[in-house]
């Protein structure tokens, strides 16, 4: 997590030009699943770890969470959350996620959208959010899935007419570093198996509340013709557990 790509002006630019950078979390196609899994935020304490533009943080508060603290170690994207989801209540702090620490039983929520891919170690950060959240808090992320990370390159098999053929699927059991291209950029992420996610909240305690591998939405199939693929191997793994 601590290559930070997101501070590079270029890389940055492309980003701002996706669809959930520029529509929030209604141009996120998980977003309509994920919605699904949150807890009430009414008086909550709130910690979302790896916070870019500040989203999740917004709809905690408008939920009404009674502060949130969100994460993240990219300058440019905190201060795209401060320019346009700052709300009362909100704090930005710049940090890498491996660097971050808080006392026990400080949350009762904590949220981390497509980040932890980005984590050489997700055994730690667990230890370390499972210590962080009270008795009963709940912990919900998204993380880029397993099918997806698995052969590194992400990116279609095409054919002579360059149509997708298929997504590969390889060294999917042999976990790790990943040297992908993201918005034209060399990335560094790591993969990890659907056990070895499940396994280390199960080790550390954590009760599994529901585990979703979620399609775009019937309205993003209508607008948007490319999300047809989408229908066609598992991009994101949503899990929410409970302490």
């Amino acid at each position: 997590m601590k290559e930070n790509k997101y501070d590079n002006s270029s890389f940055f630019e492309q980003y701002e030009k996706m669809l959930r950078s520029q529509k929030g979390l209604e141009g996120a196609g998980e977003w309509h699943a994920l919605k699904k899994m949150l807890p009430d935020f009414t008086g909550k304490e709130v910690l979302d770890l790896g916070c870019g533009f500040g989203w999740h943080c917004r709809y905690a508060i408008e939920s009404g969470a009674k502060s949130v603290i969100g994460v993240d170690l990219s300058e440019k994207m905190l201060e795209k959350a401060t320019e346009i989801n700052n709300l009362e209540g909100i704090e930005y702090i710049r940090k890498a996620l491996e660097d971050v620490d808080y006392p026990s039983g400080k949350f009762d929520i904590i949220l981390s959208s497509l980040t932890f891919h980005y984590i050489e170690s997700f055994d730690v950060m667990v230890q370390n959010i499972y210590q962080w959240l009270k008795p009963k808090g709940h912990f919900v992320f998204s993380v880029e899935h397993p099918v997806f990370t698995a052969q590194g390159r992400q990116d279609w098999i095409y054919g002579a007419n360059e149509e997708k053929l298929y997504w590969p699927v390889d060294r999917y059991f042999i976990e790790g570093k990943r040297d992908t291209s993201f918005l034209g950029e060399n990335v560094i992420k790591y993969h990890r198996t659907l056990t070895t996610y499940l396994n280390s909240l199960l080790k550390q305690g954590f009760k599994i509340n529901e585990i979703t591998e979620p399609e775009p939405s019937t309205e993003m199939l209508n607008e948007f013709s490319e999300m047809k693929d989408e229908l066609r191997r598992p991009m994101m793994l949503l899990i929410s557990v409970e302490k």
